[in-house]
């Protein structure tokens, strides 16, 4: 059962490509975000079903572990590739997960142009990478709110404290 959602929702540049123009012909909304997801948390899963609210499909692209060391540190990710990726495919909100390993998804926005892209509240609309590219295309750009006490970095602090909440 696990394979069978890594087959239908871990998707590779092109597969995502060809299913994204099948969404166009269709009249899909599509929806784009991205990020680190290192270890899913309230915060994560409130952000992504809110992004999956804005449209009919909801695209994840996650930061490769490489990027993600280069973002955050030697100590990051705490998860392996093979758990975030299908983690974040489990969830019945996300349609499809897909892997980057540039320093942003800039190049994977350019490719698939969303109709909808958002981030977490830290981004105001015009910082957003890829921005530029949506509007030109007649999309939405959209900041949404983080949902304060959550955050991977407060985790990794707790636990290297030893300290529960």
């Amino acid at each position: 059962m696990l394979k069978d959602i890594a087959n239908h929702k871990i998707l590779t540049w092109d597969a995502l490509s060809e299913r994204r123009n099948k969404w166009r012909e269709e009249g899909k909304k599509v929806v784009f975000t991205n990020g680190c997801f290192d270890i899913l948390h309230y915060g994560h899963l409130h952000y992504l079903a809110e992004a999956k609210d804005l449209g009919d499909i909801l695209i994840v692209a996650a930061n490769s572990q490489d990027s993600i060391t280069k973002l955050k540190g030697l100590n990051r990710p705490i998860q392996d590739e093979l758990t975030r990726y299908h983690m974040l495919a489990a969830l019945m909100f996300v349609d499809v997960v897909t892997v980057f390993s540039e320093d942003t998804p800039y190049a994977l926005i350019k490719t698939i142009v969303p109709d909808v892209l958002v981030k977490g509240g830290d981004w105001t609309p015009a910082q957003i990478i890829g921005s530029d590219v949506v509007l030109a295309a007649g999309g939405e750009v959209k900041s949404l709110p983080f949902v304060e006490g959550f955050s991977t970095t407060s985790i990794e602090q707790k636990i290297l404290a030893g300290k529960k909440k």
